[in-house]
């Protein structure tokens, strides 16, 4: 597409957000009772715990097949595929009352995100003009995270009149209307043909022929995936961590839990009201100028949190971390894009993705076992460590203007 050609977000808002706001309504509505369905089925806590992280083990494991679906079928049906995917495992964990089925629903849930992620990452790669290409997925990106904050809220209004299945119901009924939705998205230049020829190369060659090239797509990247993506595995792992600090810093305080939700709501709020301003300068500006704010800004907040000694230094820590994570929304996504080439670009996307989940893993992981060792604290502050370390890296590594395409 021509960067000098008319251009509006506003042409593409319905079939392209659309989908994934309704895909984040789908997931925020279950997130919180999964813990709970898990002990309704006669799990421990700790096993509750760890179906939990179900989801983001099956995100990771299905980064690189993701690549494979999105390429042979191409980003818009592989998005209908997910939705319709991700609604099947809801409707298993809510009508199917055993733990295995359930644990199996959770893991489903993690693999239709990875599709669904990549997909949707890499369609509007090609179907926004390189200088509208951070506004763009940004607002993905925030999108996302009001769908998330907003789907809890449904599941909760549901759940006095159908109990805790009202929850996967509500989430049921947004993905089917998500992939709907995505059947209207504009079909890319090309995509049908591209996504046939796929077809045709992958019966032809074989699936080993097709994990060849994610191996040659990464190793001819494996410069960009060794600093960039180790930068996006950083920025992850501070993001992730994000979730628990804050929280676990509230009850270290003795907070009531009508507080701690106060002080997280009010940080939700600031990260969604920054997305759009933030991928706008990154657009003018170049992505440093935003990338590297957002890390400096959560390192301030990670070591601020644990100075916090009562509900309103919290929130000052609290905020600090929702205004950073804010201004970086799409920023992983907008790199990604950026270095992936025309030709194999959801394989690129695949690894790419796979080091940001490494990161999402990776951090809650280091979080726990700093403050096992030292105290919460010390973890805490290992954390804004990490965040400094991925300002360092985007820094040095990262064009200080804006990456144009060169395939």
């Amino acid at each position: 597409m021509s960067e000098t050609a008319p251009f509006s977000l506003r042409s593409i808002a319905v079939p392209a957000f659309g989908p994934s706001l309704l895909f984040g309504l789908g997931e925020g509505a279950i997130l919180p009772v999964i813990a709970l369905s898990v002990r309704d089925l006669g799990g421990s806590v700790a096993l509750a715990a760890l179906v939990v992280t179900l989801i983001g083990i099956g995100s990771l494991v299905s980064n690189l097949p993701a690549s494979l679906i999105t390429s042979r079928w191409g980003e818009r049906w592989a998005i209908v595929g997910a939705s319709a995917w991700c609604a099947i495992a809801m409707a298993i964990c809510m009508a199917v009352p055993h733990l295995l089925a359930f644990a199996i629903g959770i893991f489903m849930i993690g693999m239709a995100s990875a599709v669904y992620n990549l997909a949707r990452q890499s369609y509007l790669t090609e179907a926004v003009p390189f200088h509208f290409r951070a506004r763009a997925l940004s607002t993905l990106g925030g999108v996302m995270r009001i769908g998330l904050f907003a789907g809890p809220f449904l599941g909760a209004a549901a759940i006095p009149f159908f109990g805790l299945a009202g929850a996967y119901g509500v989430g049921v009924v947004a993905l089917l209307l998500s992939g709907a939705l995505a059947i209207r998205m504009p079909e890319l230049p090309g995509e049908r043909e591209a996504a046939a020829l796929a077809r045709v190369a992958a019966a032809a060659e074989g699936a080993a022929q097709t994990q060849a090239t994610i191996r040659a797509v990464a190793a001819s990247h494996a410069p960009i995936f060794l600093t960039v993506g180790i930068g996006a595995l950083l920025v992850s792992a501070v993001r992730a961590s994000r979730q628990a600090v804050l929280p676990l810093w509230a009850d270290h305080l003795g907070l009531s839990a009508a507080t701690i939700s106060l002080i997280y709501g009010l940080a939700g709020g600031i990260d969604m009201l920054v997305f759009y301003p933030a991928g706008k300068v990154m657009d003018k500006k170049g992505r440093t100028w935003v990338a590297v704010p957002s890390m400096l800004v959560m390192a301030a907040g990670m070591f601020c949190l644990p100075l916090a000694h009562s509900a309103a230094t919290l929130l000052i820590a609290a905020l600090m971390l929702g205004f950073g994570n804010g201004i970086g929304s799409g920023m992983i996504m907008t790199l990604g894009a950026d270095y992936s080439p025309a030709v194999g670009r959801a394989q690129f996307l695949g690894v790419w993705r796979l080091f940001a989940d490494l990161g999402s893993t990776s951090g809650p992981a280091l979080l726990s076992a700093a403050t096992a060792a030292f105290s919460l604290a010390a973890g805490i502050a290992c954390m804004g460590a990490v965040a400094l370390a991925a300002a360092g890296v985007l820094w040095h590594f990262v064009p200080r203007i804006a990456r144009r395409p060169t395939g």
